[in-house]
């Protein structure tokens, strides 16, 4: 009877609580939350719509401190596969990423100790007085709030030099779960929870859009996959931060953690598992415009099926990305496979920028298209699931 009451208030426009929620994640068969989930898709985009971005994944650096156990990607300082890109580097990936028709730059990268606000800031200005038109979306809050400590500085003090030199707006990396019970066994010496929240928290303040994320699929448990939705969601309703939701799963190949995990019984996400995380984030998440389903981590097959189940954003063409296929998840793709797929699920193929407005054959965004201002977003929800 209350998994049926917790269908019925997902039908009638309702949002979950916690409890309920953690019902339905665990109670409810897959293709009935992925009914729920098509349905609250629609109240949002009932135009048939699904969009795509073209970017590059580039990371300054793979210097890293933090250790973290779910990370195949970062070298500490001194290793002999460390770097540091310099500027003929990005200067060509940059070219690669215009000739591709990209409109955005993902810059995001290890905790290096050596590299502080400053020389990210410096690293922003060149690129934006070579390339105004490149969308700078950069700097994920841990990356923040270890330039923070530095610098001896806040993080809002960091956002608000990073976005004076071009930071236009940030990804949501390193949310991992944010449950610090997770955190602690999985990345103990990266941002908390809450570090991570406030950053959110003060970029929404500056004025800043950004992205919210999960890696799920570590050492959480289904209800603390739960708390985390609610912390995205509470924190969505408090400031309209975010733009979109983007959940993907751990890849262990090569990881810190691989061979204790596996030991402790751990077992990679599967598809349907995926699926389901998928379909209720965009059940529990009422307050959030676009939910985005992950070619890299699960291929392109399960990524076209996730779009009937709550998605309506393909993700990035992706023209580069280390950190996922560090862990030996290489799926890749290419612009005309993205559309077809789109196509073939009966859908609409459309490239977007960050803030979600549809683009033309030029790059520019169409008038009246993308996700409303920040301090609507609770406006904009309640008026889509009602």
């Amino acid at each position: 009877m209350a998994l049926a009451a917790s269908i019925n208030k997902v039908l009638d426009g309702l949002p979950l609580d916690p409890e309920e929620g953690l019902e339905l994640y665990l109670e409810a068969e897959l293709p009935i939350l992925g009914m729920l989930a098509d349905r609250v898709r629609k109240r949002f985009h009932d135009d048939g719509i699904v969009t795509y971005i073209v970017d590059r994944n580039v990371n300054p650096t793979n210097v890293c401190v933090t250790d973290c156990g779910f990370c195949a990607f970062y070298r500490r300082p001194g290793h002999k596969e460390a770097y540091v890109l310099d500027d003929e580097e990005l200067e060509a990936k940059i070219r690669g990423l215009k000739e591709a028709g990209g409109v955005q730059l993902l810059l995001q990268g290890g905790h290096h100790p050596g590299l502080k606000v400053d020389w990210f800031a410096d690293l922003f200005r060149r690129i934006k007085s070579r390339h105004p038109d490149i969308w700078i979306h950069g700097m994920s809050p841990p990356e923040i709030v270890h330039l923070a400590k530095l610098g001896k500085c806040t993080p809002r003090e960091v956002l608000r030099t990073l976005q004076e030199a071009g930071l236009d707006s940030m990804p949501g990396g390193g949310a991992e779960i944010l449950v610090d019970r997770v955190r602690g066994r999985i990345a103990p010496k990266k941002a908390s929870a809450e570090e991570w929240l406030e950053v959110m928290r003060q970029a929404a303040d500056l004025g800043m859009r950004t992205t919210a994320t999960m890696m799920f699929g570590t050492v959480e448990t289904p209800r603390e996959r739960v708390e985390h939705l609610e912390r995205i969601r509470a924190l969505q309703e408090e400031c309209g931060v975010f733009t979109a939701f983007i959940p993907w799963t751990f890849q262990p190949d090569h990881t810190p953690m691989e061979t204790e995990w596996r030991r402790e019984g751990g077992g990679k996400a599967t598809a349907a598992e995926y699926l389901r995380m998928l379909a209720f984030s965009r059940i529990y998440l009422h307050n959030i415009e676009n939910i985005q389903s992950s070619w890299v981590t699960q291929g392109i097959k399960i990524c076209q099926i996730g779009l009937g189940m709550g998605a309506n954003d393909f993700g990035s063409a992706m023209l580069e990305e280390n950190v996922v296929s560090s862990a030996g998840c290489d799926n890749m793709t290419t612009l005309e496979e993205i559309e077809r797929h789109i196509e073939d699920a009966g859908f609409i193929p459309r490239r977007r920028d960050m803030l979600y407005r549809i683009l033309d054959e030029e790059n520019r965004p169409l008038p009246g298209t993308g996700v409303r201002p920040m301090g609507h977003g609770t406006v904009r929800s309640r008026e889509a699931v009602s």
